[in-house]
């Protein structure tokens, strides 16, 4: 099994306007499916409600790591921590990484996860396959919101 999840998408938007999607709370709430309650701020936790369909029931809990304006915004988490019942916080987080670049067509964003080889051996393999899925229909979630609101 990989240790990490890459996803890139060409998106039809300045990187001004991915940035803005990605960075805001409110903004990376709407097409990501949680309702950020915090922002994000470098060296700081921000929480949600995951507003998705069947996970409605579980809260996002990340620990915002950078945030380099225009080209890299990164956080851990616990990935697929759906177990209401259990402690994840003895667990190694993944870290998420978005970076951006300028592209031909506008911005290219890269999403990477990495770390999956610290998650405990009982749930790794479908922490790994539900993220990356999850990325998979999040990239398609970004390219659809920043289309749909230049």
């Amino acid at each position: 099994m990989d240790d990490r999840i890459e996803k890139r998408v060409e998106l039809k938007a300045p990187v001004s306007r991915v940035w803005r999607a990605i960075t805001d709370h409110r903004e990376f709430g709407t097409w990501f499916g949680v309702n950020m309650e915090t922002p994000f701020i470098a060296g700081r936790p921000a929480v949600g409600q995951i507003t998705y369909p069947g996970y409605e029931h579980l809260r996002m809990e990340v620990q915002v790591v950078k945030i380099e304006p225009e080209h890299l915004f990164s956080f851990t988490w616990h990935p697929y921590a759906h177990d209401l019942k259990a402690d994840y916080s003895g667990e190694t987080p993944t870290l998420v990484e978005f970076r951006l670049q300028q592209s031909a067509a506008g911005t290219l964003l890269i999403v990477t996860e990495s770390g999956f080889s610290k998650i405990p051996a009982q749930r790794r393999a479908e922490a790994f396959r539900m993220n990356d899925g999850g990325w998979a229909e999040q990239m398609r979630n970004i390219e659809r919101h920043v289309a749909q609101h230049p």
